[in-house]
Formats: structure tokens, C-alpha cells, sequence
């Protein structure tokens, strides 16, 4: 597996990379902190974290950065579905916690599911940014927590020009 350790607008972030795909993007004083080597390297010697370094570059200078470098997040087959609707969130927009309930419930065939669940999915997701979990909002696009900071939630919000209700 390669790191690199990043600064960002939001703090220093731990990208993690393993074969040919990015596994991690944790905000460094975050909720879930990464655990760092001793040494953590700051410039990028695998090209998928050299990919994720620029898409990086791009996002932060407040312009839709495209498609993402290939990713592999690894968590519960339920975290999966919902990683992957997040990964559907477009540039700009957002989504609630009961959007994405109903959605993978209709992709089920059930009549509806959790959205405690999928919160719980939301705050696990291993690969911040690039799996957009900042975009999530609570019922009528109110604010909720997020594992990197709540100021930097609203930093990314704004960033993209989402509006929110706090």
C-alpha cells in the first residue's frame, strides 16, 4: 500500500492507494483519523496518488474535477451500495440521508429502508471527497455532522455553491 500526506484548504488528508486504485482519504484530525507512519511521504511515487493529488488540485480550486481516479473502498457489502449512489452525487448538488434510503430500497425491491442506516454507511466511507459524502444534508437540506469536521462540511458546501440550511 502507498500514502501520502497532503495539505488542503480542510487540513492535512492521508491518501492511501493500492493496486492501481485509491483505498483512503481521511481528513487527518478527523473523527476516523488515519493511522500515519512515522514518515509519512508528501510527494506522490504511485500514479493513482499523483491522479488523486491533481483531481485534488482541481476540486479545491472550486471547479468540477471530473471523474475520479479508480477507487476501492472497502467496507460491508451494505456500506458498498451506499459508497456507490454517493459516488452518483453530482458536482454541485446535493442528497439527503432519506433520498439514498429510498433509492436502495426501490433498487431492493423493499418498501423502504433506514435512513439511520445509510447515515451510519454515509459517516464510514473511507475515501472522503472523491466518494462524496459531504454532500449528504439532512431532511428539508439541513445540516448534519461529518467525520472530517463540521466546518469543513460547510467549507466544502460552499465550495461547490450547494446551498444548505444550518
Amino acid at each position: 500500500m502507498s500514502g501520502l500526506l497532503l495539505e488542503s484548504p480542510v487540513g492535512p488528508l492521508w491518501l492511501t492507494a493500492q493496486g492501481g486504485a485509491l483505498t483512503g482519504c481521511w481528513f487527518v484530525n478527523g473523527r476516523f483519523p488515519p493511522e500515519l507512519p512515522p514518515q509519512p511521504p508528501r510527494e506522490a511515487d504511485d500514479p493513482v496518488l499523483a491522479a488523486a493529488k491533481a483531481w485534488l488540485a482541481v476540486y479545491f480550486s472550486g471547479r468540477d474535477p471530473g471523474p475520479t481516479p479508480p477507487l476501492a473502498a472497502e467496507g460491508t457489502p451494505f456500506q458498498r451500495q451506499v459508497w456507490r449512489r454517493l459516488a452518483q452525487v453530482p458536482w454541485g448538488t446535493a442528497t439527503s440521508y432519506g433520498a439514498l434510503a429510498a433509492d436502495l430500497a426501490a433498487e431492493k425491491g423493499i418498501p423502504k429502508m433506514s435512513a439511520r442506516a445509510v447515515g451510519g454507511a454515509v459517516g464510514r466511507n473511507p475515501i472522503s471527497l472523491f466518494l462524496p459524502c459531504h454532500r449528504v444534508l439532512g431532511a428539508d437540506g439541513r445540516l448534519t455532522g461529518y467525520g472530517g469536521g463540521l466546518e469543513n462540511k460547510i467549507y466544502l458546501l460552499k465550495l461547490e455553491g450547494i446551498p444548505f440550511r444550518p
